[in-house]
């Protein structure tokens, strides 16, 4: 569901908060610590400190617990958290190695290029000014995402697709005669949308415009032809609203819910997210099959999914073992613990 699934990855995308500046010299001195060397790369408590502000920043926005709580529950796995920055900044340099960058680049370009396109505005410089009234730093995503990227490039690359084409025909077709089970017709929704962006509108505009557009499309209108004539997605006139067929397990659940009892024709509610209004319409659903059937992609994908936390797990240890890491004695404690499960399970292994 290409423009829904946006609508969704901004939600992420615009709770993110601008991280403060430190500006007592004595406090300074402190972030500045050096926790960890890795390779020729150094992980500071800048660093730490900030990725966990964000941690906190968004379990307390997601799970509505008080700061406090949130923020306890955060420092108490520090360990973890700088264990999970070493393995990232391996995972970085091991891109650059492979030479990346480029494909980083382009998908962080296409990303911005999307979100301006669902803003209906009509320049990247504007994107940034509207970010940028929001309390949005676009440099800080920017950087946010580069490291994302590069880290699921990489794994993408160096572990999953060699799990996926690595098995043979015979493994795949008996992995499918011993699970056929999973591999039967998917209950799946067809959809229609109508989407009200928040841009330059007052909200509670919006709002109220939304709902005469149900109680229109309820009372009998051309849902199609109110999508050509009010939605705000620039391929409306051509799509007249319809977004496609999703496997319903597979529909995030901001949307799922709310036409969870929706029927066929039916009309949901407004659903509200961050950059505006979703009306969407049931245009048709396929209830799941019992009889199952051979698609050799999808075996190799569950094949690959079951494989793939060991693959990986396998991977970021071969990363580790090759590289120099050096954690500040302060919080080795802390740290290796963390860092070094996999290593710790294969020694007792060793020494059974």
């Amino acid at each position: 569901m290409k423009n829904i699934n946006s609508a969704i990855f901004l939600i992420a995308f615009l709770a993110l908060s601008i991280v403060p500046t430190f500006s007592q010299e004595t406090e300074q001195k402190v972030v500045d610590e050096v926790v960890a060397q890795v390779n020729d790369g150094v992980i500071t408590l800048s660093r730490v400190n900030r990725e966990m502000k964000e941690a906190v920043d968004s379990f307390v926005q997601e799970s509505k617990k008080p700061r406090e709580q949130v923020q306890s529950e955060i420092e108490a796995k520090r360990g973890e958290m700088i264990a999970n920055i070493i393995n990232e900044e391996l995972l970085i340099q091991k891109g650059k190695e492979m030479g990346v960058e480029t494909d980083v680049e382009a998908q962080i370009n296409q990303r911005f290029l999307d979100i301006m396109k669902q803003q209906n505005l009509k320049s990247l410089d504007a994107l940034y000014q509207e970010m940028e009234k929001g309390g949005v730093d676009s440099n800080s995503i920017r950087e946010m995402w580069r490291k994302q990227i590069t880290r699921d490039l990489v794994l993408q690359r160096e572990v999953d697709s060699k799990v996926y084409f690595g098995w043979t025909p015979k493994e795949v077709k008996t992995y499918f005669e011993a699970n056929k089970a999973k591999f039967t017709k998917p209950e799946t929704i067809s959809i229609s949308e109508i989407f009200l962006g928040f841009a330059g509108r007052e909200p509670e505009a919006v709002k109220e415009k939304a709902k005469q557009l149900v109680a229109q499309a309820r009372a009998g209108a051309d849902f199609a032809k109110l999508a050509v004539e009010n939605s705000d997605r620039q391929d409306a006139k051509e799509t007249k609203g319809k977004v496609g067929t999703f496997n319903i397990k597979e529909l995030d659940e901001r949307f799922a819910k709310p036409l969870q009892n929706v029927k066929v024709n039916g009309i949901s509610e407004p659903i509200e997210i961050v950059e505006g209004i979703e009306i969407l319409r049931v245009d048709a659903k396929q209830t799941a099959g019992n009889e199952s059937f051979f698609d050799e992609n999808e075996v190799r994908k569950a094949l690959t999914v079951e494989k793939m936390p060991e693959a990986r797990k396998k991977y970021m240890t071969n990363l580790r073992s090759d590289a120099y890491i050096n954690i500040n004695k302060t919080y080795r404690p802390m740290v290796e613990p963390n860092l070094f499960t996999e290593e710790k399970k294969v020694e007792a292994k060793k020494t059974k």
